[in-house]
C-alpha cells in the first residue's frame, strides 16, 4: 500500500540532531518533530538558520502545520518550537511526564517563582497510547521513558519517530544517567518499540557516525533487532543494564545541557526578560558532573 505521508529530514551538523516534517499527502497538513534553535555558547547568541530551513520547506510545499512535536526535553540542543509556532502556527506538544522533568530542573536552576512545573507551557500533553491526527492520518503517542521520564515515540503510517531512545544500529541507545533516567526502564522502552512490526521504518533524533560513516537517520525495526549493538535480539535486560551503567559512567556531561533544558522545559521559550529587557540563562555551579 502506498505511503500516506511524506517525511522530510533536516540534519544539523553542529548538534548531530535530525528534525523532521511529516506531511499528510492528502490534506497537506503537517507536523514538525524536534526542531532546533541555533545557539552559539561562546557568544550567547541564538539564531534560526535550522528552523528557517523547515519554514522554507513548509512554504514551498504549501503545508499547514498542525503540530510541533517534541520527543522529550532535549539536553543537546535548544528547541525552536516557539519560534516556529509564531511563524506557522501549530500546537506544541510533548508527553505528560514533562511535569516531572520540569519539577527536577526548576529546583536545579532555582527558576523564578512564576515558572510552574505543570506542563502548561505546552499546548498539549500526550498520555501513553493517545491517538491524534495529522490531517487524515492517525498518529499514536507511546511513552518510552528511561533516557528521561518524559520520552515519547510517535507511530504514524508504518513509521516510528523514536527521539533519543534508540540510535542507528551501529550507535546503539541513549544514555540513562540524566535526572530521572533509568537503564532498566530504557531497556523496556526499547523493547516496546522493537515489538512493532519488523518492517516499521524508524527515524532517530541523532546520529553520531562511527568510523567516518555518513550521517544517517532512517532504519527499520528489523534492522535494529538484528544489529543494534546494545539491544539486538538476545541481549538480556541484565546485560543491557550492566553495559549501559558502565558506559554512562565514562560519558561527559553534554555541552549544551545547562542552556538547553531551561529553554526546552518552557516549550522553546527563552526565560522571561529581566528589567533591562534581556533574557538570561542560568548556569548552576558545582552541581552536575563529577566532583
Amino acid at each position: 500500500m502506498a505511503a500516506r505521508t511524506t517525511v522530510q529530514a533536516f540534519f544539523d551538523d553542529k548538534t548531530w540532531t535530525v528534525s523532521y516534517v511529516i506531511v499528510d499527502n492528502a490534506s497537506r497538513c503537517a507536523a514538525i518533530v524536534d526542531p532546533v534553535l541555533d545557539f552559539d555558547f561562546k557568544s550567547g547568541r541564538t539564531s534560526t538558520v535550522q528552523a528557517d530551513k523547515l519554514l522554507a520547506y513548509i512554504a514551498e510545499h504549501g503545508l499547514q502545520v498542525q503540530w510541533i512535536l517534541e520527543t522529550h526535553a532535549h539536553a543537546d540542543h535548544l528547541s525552536s518550537a516557539r519560534y516556529l509556532q509564531g511563524k506557522v502556527g501549530g500546537r506544541i506538544a510533548i508527553g505528560e511526564h514533562i511535569r516531572e522533568v520540569q519539577a527536577t530542573f526548576k529546583k536545579l536552576y532555582n527558576l523564578e517563582r512564576g515558572f510552574l512545573p505543570d506542563g502548561a507551557q505546552f499546548d498539549h500533553l500526550f498520555k501513553d497510547g493517545e491517538v491524534f491526527h495529522i490531517g487524515t492520518v492517525e498518529v499514536r503517542a507511546l511513552l518510552v521513558p528511561g533516557h528521561t521520564p518524559a520520552d515519547m515515540a510517535y507511530v504514524v503510517d508504518g513509521a516510528v519517530f523514536v527521539g533519543d531512545t534508540l540510535f542507528m544500529p551501529d550507535v546503539g541507545t541513549a544514555r540513562a544517567d540524566f535526572p530521572g533516567g533509568d537503564a532498566h526502564t530504557l531497556y523496556r522502552s526499547a523493547q516496546r518499540i522493537l515489538a512493532l512490526p519488523p518492517e516499521t521504518r524508524m527515524y532517530v533524533c541523532h546520529d553520531y557516525p562511527p568510523n567516518g560513516r555518513t550521517p544517517a537517520w532512517e532504519t527499520t525495526v528489523a534492522a535494529q533487532r538484528a544489529g543494534n549493538i546494545h539491544v539486538r535480539d538476545g541481549v538480556s535486560e541484565a546485560e543491557f543494564v550492566q553495559m549501559r551503567q558502565a558506559r554512562d559512567a565514562t560519558l561527559d556531561v553534554p555541552t549544551l545541557i545547562l542552556p538547553s533544558i531551561q529553554v526546552n522545559i518552557r516549550a522553546g521559550q527563552l526565560p522571561p526578560a529581566e528589567d533591562d529587557g534581556v533574557s538570561y540563562l542560568k548556569i548552576p555551579l558545582n552541581v552536575l558532573g563529577k566532583a
